[in-house]
């Protein structure tokens, strides 16, 4: 199937389903995870379509291109991201303070940590404070900064300084993307910022990232994969994918989604 009848049959299919992940027009269409990702970005640069984290969906009929919801985004790969949130959890000890990063996957987290004893959550998420609401015995610390109210969390120099501030035990880190060669990179400064601080404040940190995200980068680089105490991801890797990244030394935990539902 030639590039323009591939494209065409990629509407077709969000034409009946709305949003659709990068894993599933990757099997239905049968091509490469790269493949789909150059024709989201060639349909996209016509305006017919909205990259969102680990997928797709149509177009809006205005102008401007809306925000990637984190509404869109949360119902994205969700088999994944709960088994990769109950696998970050088994690295949580009592007592231990722990940074969770904006994001669904980060706040399926929290329900994991209910038998957790004398642990702090800091986090620049709301959504991840509020979940965490019910669990009164889990200290938690919101990071504060700048808000962006689209990804209902917040970023920039102060959340920043509140992070150096902490020593945090575990930090545990979402990506829109990440790649091999490039690493965990985002499309916006103050949150490479956000993210290099609490780097720099954990004694270990883990990715936590479904393979839909892999093999995709973004302007501002965070930090090479070797740097990091391991990947969390799903089964979705294929061999050649999972050498590139333990190639370089890098840990990774891989979990099976269908096993864990």
């Amino acid at each position: 199937m030639i590039p323009e009848q591939r494209q065409q049959e990629l509407l077709r299919l969000l034409q009946d389903a709305g949003v659709l992940s990068t894993r599933s027009l990757t099997d239905t269409l049968n091509v490469s995870h790269m493949t789909i990702r150059r024709d989201i970005a060639a349909l996209e640069a016509e305006g017919r379509v909205v990259a969102v984290q680990g997928g797709v969906r149509l177009a809006e009929r205005t102008p401007r291109e809306p925000p990637r919801e984190r509404s869109t985004r949360s119902t994205l790969e969700m088999p994944s991201k709960q088994a990769i949130a109950a696998a970050a959890a088994s690295h949580v000890d009592d007592g231990m303070v722990v940074f969770l990063d904006a994001g669904t996957t980060c706040e399926a987290v929290v329900p994991h940590l209910a038998d957790r004893t004398g642990i702090t959550v800091v986090t620049n998420d709301f959504h991840t404070v509020e979940a965490l609401g019910p669990y009164r015995h889990i200290d938690a610390i919101h990071t504060g900064g700048v808000i962006d109210r689209d990804r209902s969390s917040s970023n920039g120099p102060l959340a920043a300084a509140t992070v150096r501030s902490l020593a945090i035990d575990l930090y545990l880190m979402s990506t829109g993307t990440w790649d091999a060669e490039f690493g965990v990179t985002v499309p916006v400064a103050d949150t490479a910022l956000l993210k290099k601080a609490a780097l720099e404040a954990s004694a270990r940190s883990l990715l936590l990232a479904d393979s839909t995200k892999f093999g995709a980068f973004e302007r501002y680089r965070v930090t090479p994969l070797a740097t990091l105490d391991g990947v969390i991801t799903d089964d979705g890797l294929s061999a050649e994918e999972q050498e590139s990244v333990t190639s370089r030394g890098v840990q990774l935990y891989t979990v099976h989604p269908s096993s864990s539902s």
